[in-house]
């Protein structure tokens, strides 16, 4: 049964993460770079690690511990994934091949006012891990919704399973940048990605209501 949880944890934490952003854009500019580029993931992992720590042992176990909660985050969850999934699906339909632009328009600006050695390297990747207020959202709120509807050790391995697709995604993309990025950057790339993400969101939604009829 614990590894029930620890796949739901990275379905979910992978689905919440690849999402195509400034944050994402920094790391792969990173490693196709190769500046500092172990920091650089190391600090998006860990600011990741710390947020869905808080998510499920803070906002999850004070959510279990009402039952009435645990329904409305339980409902209110499977809502919330359910349309993330219908907009990842809406995205792989209505590719735009200008996202990664942009999004790397963005790193590249933030990377330039903070451009220096390794410390100012490790300042931007926090600051982009940081200074998104959807990763509140996502890592908090959504992941420790989710995780409420685990008993105590059950929703540990839940949070551990979430770590580690953050963990697996952030040193991924660094290090396999070179390879990575034209995938990403690809119709084909974007569109799967997507789609994924929009399988993985409703799969979740799905198993919230059925564990909680409510």
């Amino acid at each position: 049964m614990t590894a029930v949880p620890y796949i739901e944890g990275m379905m979910i934490g992978g689905g919440l993460i690849i999402a195509i952003g400034a944050q994402n854009a920094f790391v792969i500019r990173q490693g196709i770079k190769g500046e500092h580029v172990l920091i650089v993931a190391a600090v998006c992992s860990l600011v990741d690690m710390t947020l869905i720590a808080v998510g499920a042992g803070g906002v999850g176990t004070l959510i279990a511990q009402n039952a009435i909660l645990r329904v409305i985050a339980a409902w209110g969850g499977a809502a919330f994934l359910f349309v993330y999934g219908a907009l990842a699906l809406q995205a792989a339909v209505r590719v735009r091949p200008d996202a990664w632009d942009e999004a790397e328009q963005s790193a590249a600006a933030r990377a330039r006012r903070s451009a220096g050695g390794r410390g100012k390297a490790a300042l931007s990747a926090f600051g982009f891990s940081v200074l998104n207020p959807h990763v509140y959202l996502d890592t908090v709120v959504m992941l420790g919704g989710v995780a409420a509807q685990y008993p105590a050790d059950p929703r540990l391995v839940f949070a551990l399973g979430a770590m580690t697709a953050s963990v697996v995604w952030f040193f991924g993309i660094a290090y396999g940048a070179t390879r990575l990025a034209p995938f990403l950057r690809s119709t084909t790339g974007t569109r799967l990605l997507e789609i994924t993400v929009c399988a993985v969101m409703w799969t979740v939604a799905l198993r919230l209501v059925l564990r909680e009829p409510g």
